[in-house]
């Protein structure tokens, strides 16, 4: 069941028991084998660099972040499934989906809201942790003295929703304390026609 974190400015549930270890570990074998995972570059501070971490975009929307078109690959029965989960138990409607494959503890996702103009004003996104557990933590953008931290464990569910994005950054930092492979999916709602008007 999802259970409120209670952070300021936000709305953000988890669910640590969202799928079982069986699925869970049917589902991460069924995405490490059917994804057409790549490693993408990013420009950040004038450089282009590849991103620690492989990465595949699915829905009915292409989605620009960090310089970067990631062109959608259409939905697979696997990701159709936990689609469907992920909608039942938040409630919200997704029409695109980011996958992020952590080979090992030294692949990261740096600092960053999830904030795109086609993502509206108050995004929900659903993210799916599959393997290996890894902390997360989230910062305010404002408050610098507000600060979380939490372990995403194999088979779980964390909303973000409401206002998370306009005051909180998050990230999952490198480690070398979980080195095996791990497969996030956040399940997010596109609107075309709010990014084209914003470029």
């Amino acid at each position: 069941m999802l259970k409120e974190l209670g952070l300021p400015q936000a709305s953000i549930r988890y669910d640590d028991n969202f799928l079982d270890s069986q699925l869970a570990a049917r589902f991460f074998q069924s995405l490490k084998a059917e994804v057409l995972w790549q490693q993408e570059d990013i420009f950040l501070f004038g450089k282009s660099i590849p991103q620690p971490r492989l990465t595949a975009w699915y829905g009915s929307e292409d989605y620009c972040y960090s310089g970067l078109v990631m062109k959608a690959q259409p939905w697979s029965a696997t990701l159709l499934d936990l689609k469907m989960r992920a909608e039942m138990a938040t409630g919200f409607s997704y029409n695109s989906v980011l996958l992020n494959f952590y080979r090992n503890g030294q692949d990261s996702m740096s600092w960053h809201s999830d904030d795109e103009a086609e993502l509206g004003p108050e995004p929900a996104i659903a993210s799916v942790s599959l393997g290996e557990q890894r902390m997360f933590h989230f910062r305010h953008k404002l408050n610098k003295q507000l600060k979380h931290r939490m372990r995403l464990a194999n088979g779980s569910l964390l909303v973000m929703a409401g206002q998370t994005q306009r005051y909180w950054q998050h990230q999952l930092p490198k480690t070398r304390r979980f080195q095996s492979e791990r497969i996030n999916l956040t399940f997010r709602y596109i609107f075309p026609e709010l990014g084209k008007a914003n470029r």
